[in-house]
């Protein structure tokens, strides 16, 4: 939150460069402490300022890009970091294997390599605004937070997409412990449908973005929450590995449609002058979910039936499909007249 609103004060570019930096450090910290307790201090204060410049990056990539291609935009992210999957895990378990402190050190040097390559080559894109900004404080650009959640159109389409969130998390964490336990599949298979989910973003990412941003993108977020929840609710009902796998490409077709699009959309709802802060807010539909998902689900599986998770999953997004579809016809007039805006110059 404190970095949405950083990113509309001060700038993208400053606020990337110093959450790179911070990163780098923090990163190097990590593998230098051998205390457990202090251990968790310092992922404390990791935690608060480690992903400070996440809304910077996505206003960046908005303020770049016109509205037509930005679902795209995100989508080359999208592949970005799926690539950063497929390829992460092996580099640094090949590092882990030489020495802990050299899988810190190295993530060390790529932090501060991006943050070189962004001050070189990226310019400012925040764009210009009629307001002095100069004069507004720290304090007051805070205060503009009671602006994004008096939106009341933007906080439905939030609480919508938490609902969504809500499941599509279990895929990296309630389902490696439920395939496991009731269905004694392995990590390293539980690891190969996540391979997989990854390789299938990365060659088809970009082919299902061009073919869905012709459509009204609310219709897009219910049929990708409709592929979540034909997916998710597969694994109460089949027991086979086979049936596994489609369930996993089910979801990785409704992630395909939905990531790029929620990201576009939550741009389209802000002014330009506020991108950060309502990316910002943006960013809880992943961090409630985050906090209280895996919890909840623990619960199921410890005390109930372990079926009784992916039987809710499928009635949440069910309602999750019902409010995009609420909400694709009631923000029509409001997306209808968006002003058309130049991008920032590359």
């Amino acid at each position: 939150m404190l970095g949405g609103a950083l990113a509309d004060r001060f700038g993208r570019k400053v606020i990337v460069l110093f959450g790179l930096v911070f990163s780098a450090l923090s990163s190097v910290t990590m593998g230098l402490v051998d205390n457990l307790n202090v251990f968790y201090i310092l992922a404390v204060v990791v935690g608060l300022l480690s992903d400070v410049a996440g809304p910077a990056w996505q206003a960046m990539v908005a303020d770049i890009l016109p509205e037509e291609k930005r679902a795209e935009g995100f989508s080359v992210m999208r592949v970005a970091g799926n690539l950063a999957w497929i390829v992460g895990p092996s580099i640094g378990g090949l590092m882990a294997a030489r020495s802990f402190l050299l899988l810190f050190v190295m993530d060390d040097v790529s932090s501060l390599i991006t943050a070189v390559i962004v001050y070189r080559m990226i310019p400012e894109t925040m764009p210009e605004t009629e307001e002095d900004k100069d004069a507004e404080s720290i304090i007051q650009t805070l205060a503009g937070y009671r602006k994004v959640i008096a939106d009341r159109l933007f906080m439905a389409y939030i609480l919508t997409s938490m609902l969504m969130l809500v499941v599509y998390i279990q895929m990296y964490n309630t389902l490696s412990v439920y395939l496991r336990d009731v269905h004694g599949v392995s990590p390293q298979g539980y690891g190969l449908l996540l391979t997989s989910s990854a390789i299938t973003v990365v060659f088809f990412q970009f082919w299902v973005t061009r073919r869905v941003k012709k459509y009204s993108p609310m219709l897009m977020m219910a049929l990708g929450s409709g592929f979540y929840m034909l997916g998710f609710s597969m694994f109460g009902f089949v027991g086979a590995y086979f049936f596994f796998v489609f369930a996993v490409v089910l979801i990785t077709i409704g992630e395909m449609i939905v990531m790029p699009v929620s990201q576009a959309l939550a741009v389209n709802f802000s002014p330009k002058d506020m991108r950060g802060r309502y990316m910002a807010v943006f960013s809880l539909a992943w961090a409630v979910p985050a906090t209280f998902g895996p919890w909840a689900a623990g619960l199921v599986l410890d005390n109930y039936d372990p079926n009784f998770v992916w039987y809710a999953a499928g009635i949440i997004c069910f309602i999750a499909v019902l409010g995009f579809l609420w909400l694709n016809q009631s923000t029509k007039e409001r997306f209808a007249a968006l002003p058309t805006e130049e991008p920032a110059a590359n």
